[in-house]
């Protein structure tokens, strides 16, 4: 019979040859269906990509003495329609040009990323939500948010948070599946918005690594959550050694170990008696050099806002690295929509600086930059 199977004229051996090459097909097929789902799209945003976090390109922009110049060159490119006649006006469809990358980048992708980028539409829209908790803790005059909103979810809040008082504000969130301890902050007398802030990053960091990818992609948005942790807990630390925060208050900004910014170092960090101290524990990290340039600037100004799109620009690098150690599926997809966000951040900071005829060297300041290695 062993010999029947092996004989080049036995039917047996070819249906024997035919299932084994269908097996070793089947397995290479598997194995490569991840990576072909990513190879148009991140080849499109690739073809796209980012000038206006690159300085040779903002630099021409900030140029510009008035918004229908700056509208202008921004319309003269595929991926960009703006319009308004005041700077307001034209953030707020740069809001829109965003919403409209998003939800390019998710017809394009895999239906496994699907979720990742509902998720991060509500990221988007969590300033809407904490500056409507804010209004109503602090009693001010509202202003309608709803229009604004890219997710149906935030809408249906929003809507909710109509004509709610401060003491009905708790009911509210908790209905909505928000934690116990933003419904315990916004119940205290005096609620601490910092801590609120806070509590919106940790909610969406536990939603983000609870969040299902495709297998291959797990590596990557691992690395991708912890150099957002390290660069979200820098910058609480550093807003935090600026309003004089005690340090066994301070040890509750903790967001969990990032990828540079361990638990003994976040120590280091919170122990620092002032804010070149606290730049001085994070030697040894990626953010140590260039923040460490600016401690001398900042002795004289006070102003801790100088680190903050520095900070980000060094975010930016490691999300480059990330693209290229995971190039082959969401590596692309993580860099261009990082980017594509900071981007409008900073044609948002140009708009504003024109129509209020800011220096060009203080509106250059206030952008982030992707950074050499």
């Amino acid at each position: 019979m062993f010999e029947e199977v092996l004989n080049p004229q036995s039917p047996f051996f070819w249906l024997l040859l035919i299932s084994i090459l269908a097996a070793v097909f089947l397995f290479i097929g598997r194995y490569f269906r991840t990576y072909v789902k990513f190879v148009y799209p991140n080849a499109k945003f690739e073809a796209i990509g980012n000038p206006f976090i690159q300085e040779k390109e903002l630099n021409i922009l900030v140029e510009n003495t008035t918004l229908e110049t700056f509208k202008d060159r921004l319309n003269t490119l595929r991926d960009y329609q703006v319009d308004g006649d005041n700077a307001s006006l034209i953030q707020q469809s740069l809001d829109t040009n965003f919403l409209r990358t998003v939800a390019m980048m998710r017809k394009d992708s895999s239906k496994k990323l699907y979720a990742f980028f509902d998720l991060y539409l509500q990221k988007n829209d969590f300033p809407l939500i904490k500056n409507e908790i804010k209004t109503i803790l602090l009693g001010m005059e509202r202003h309608p948010l709803v229009e604004r909103a890219a997710h149906p979810q935030t809408k249906k809040l929003l809507e909710q948070l109509q004509g709610v008082s401060k003491e009905q504000l708790s009911s509210v969130l908790a209905a909505q599946g928000f934690t116990k301890d933003l419904q315990d902050e916004v119940s205290k007398e005096t609620p601490d918005f910092f801590q609120i802030d806070l509590l919106f990053e940790k909610a969406f960091l536990a939603q983000f690594k609870a969040l299902k990818v495709p297998y291959k992609c797990e590596n990557a948005k691992e690395d991708f959550i912890k150099n957002m942790v390290d660069m979200l807990t820098i910058q609480h630390l550093l807003r935090a050694k600026q309003l004089s925060y005690p340090p066994d208050r301070g040890k509750s900004l903790f967001l969990g170990e990032g990828k540079q910014i361990s638990r003994w170092r976040f120590d280091a960090m919170i122990d620092a008696s002032d804010v070149p101290g606290l730049i001085t524990a994070l030697d040894g990290t990626s953010y140590f050099p260039l923040l460490s340039t600016k401690i001398e600037h900042y002795s004289k100004q006070k102003s801790v806002s100088m680190f903050e799109t520095l900070i980000q620009s060094v975010f930016l690098l490691r999300v480059k690295q990330i693209s290229l150690q995971n190039y082959l599926t969401i590596g692309p997809l993580l860099r261009f929509l990082v980017s594509k966000e900071f981007e409008i951040k900073n044609l948002k900071v140009i708009a504003k600086g024109i129509a209020e005829n800011l220096p060009t060297e203080l509106i250059k300041s206030n952008l982030v930059k992707e950074v050499a290695a």
